[in-house]
């Protein structure tokens, strides 16, 4: 539930989102002394605005979830429903859709693709083809379920001004003569699919926001919940980092800012059953008495995400690293940017002419 629903004033419920408390969830262990701080109100008024918080989320105790404001004007919780075992975690794992790279190598140390119910933050350095990469996974989702793809679509947050329209065509271009070899080699009847899907169906099926603030890159996260349907299958953030590492001089605000956006983000992989595709800048960082390359927000946004890709050049090839994830083992696959789009590097490819 979003604090934009509480009955408090505007001024309220705004300070509230530009501390970073953009959920209920937010609040749940916040206490009146430190919510008074942030929001920069007196103890009286942080103690209203708990209460208020705390009535309205006791309306929902009939779905088994009751809670109540301690003396010390924090949140505690009781959770009585919603438990799910393992077992079925696990068979819903198994049939939860992979979104193709179109690169076969990276595909498989993905486990089969990007996974539908998880974040997966991509980073690299500039030029090694994050967004090229954001913009194939835009227009792989839509691939017909007919040709092992969700049929989906996709939201594109660019952060940047970085989307190019016209390479999102060509994308699609290219995505299409695939589709055909592989009607080819199978030697299927899918004609009628076929040549009902055009290059500019792909593009209508991307929902792009431009984004040139966090206070706007956080409200139209926290508009997503209203915004996705069932036909919506991964949301891309280029890049999550861009207007977080400039004008703040409050650290712990931009880390609860991040980490309530995050929460919201793993929150509709689990609602809609999305993939979220988090795309992040690299940074410097001294280590062991040398400065090295990481990528951006620090450690404590490290644990924001299912997934974690790192991009990274060997020599002139490109490579992705599989740095953090809970199904899959950490391995490394080269890939390439060509002008279809991102594809298996061709030194790959010609090893497996030869054998």
């Amino acid at each position: 539930m979003e604090v934009s629903s509480l009955p408090i004033s505007a001024s309220q419920r705004a300070k509230l989102i530009s501390a970073g408390y953009s959920s209920l969830s937010s609040l749940f262990s916040v206490s009146y002394s430190d919510l008074a701080r942030d929001l920069k109100i007196s103890e009286n008024e942080a103690i209203g605005i708990l209460r208020v918080a705390s009535q309205r989320r006791g309306s929902e105790r009939s779905n088994g979830t009751s809670s109540i404001v301690n003396e010390e004007g924090s949140y505690s919780w009781n959770f009585s429903l919603g438990a799910q075992t393992a077992w079925d975690m696990l068979n819903e794992e198994k049939s939860l859709g992979r979104i193709t790279t179109s690169c076969s190598e990276l595909d498989d140390v993905l486990g089969g693709g990007i996974s539908c119910k998880e974040v997966t933050e991509i980073g690299g350095v500039p030029g090694i083809g994050k967004t090229q990469l954001g913009i194939q996974l835009a227009v792989n989702v839509q691939i017909p379920m007919d040709y092992g793809g969700l049929q989906g679509k996709a939201i594109y947050i660019d952060t940047e001004g970085s989307f190019m329209v016209e390479r999102a065509l060509q994308i699609a271009e290219a995505c299409l003569e695939d589709m055909q070899e592989y009607h080819g080699f199978l030697k299927k009847d899918l004609q009628a699919c076929q040549l009902n899907m055009k290059p500019t169906d792909f593009l209508e099926n991307i929902f792009y926001f431009r984004v040139c603030s966090y206070t706007e890159q956080i409200a139209v996260v926290n508009y997503l919940d209203k915004f996705i349907s069932e036909h919506k299958d991964v949301v891309i953030i280029d890049s999550i980092t861009f207007h977080f590492r400039q004008d703040f001089d409050d650290m712990a605000l931009r880390t609860r800012l991040l980490g309530g956006m995050a929460l919201k983000l793993m929150k509709l992989t689990k609602k809609f059953t999305l993939a979220v595709v988090l795309l992040n800048q690299v940074t410097t960082k001294y280590i062991e008495g040398s400065y090295q390359l990481t990528l951006a927000l620090g450690d404590s946004w490290s644990h924001a995400c299912t997934n974690r890709v790192i991009l990274y050049w060997n020599g002139n090839e490109r490579y992705a690293y599989i740095d953090k994830s809970p199904s899959v083992r950490s391995a490394s696959a080269q890939y390439s940017v060509t002008g279809r789009g991102i594809r298996s590097s061709v030194s790959n490819c010609k090893r497996v002419k030869m054998m």
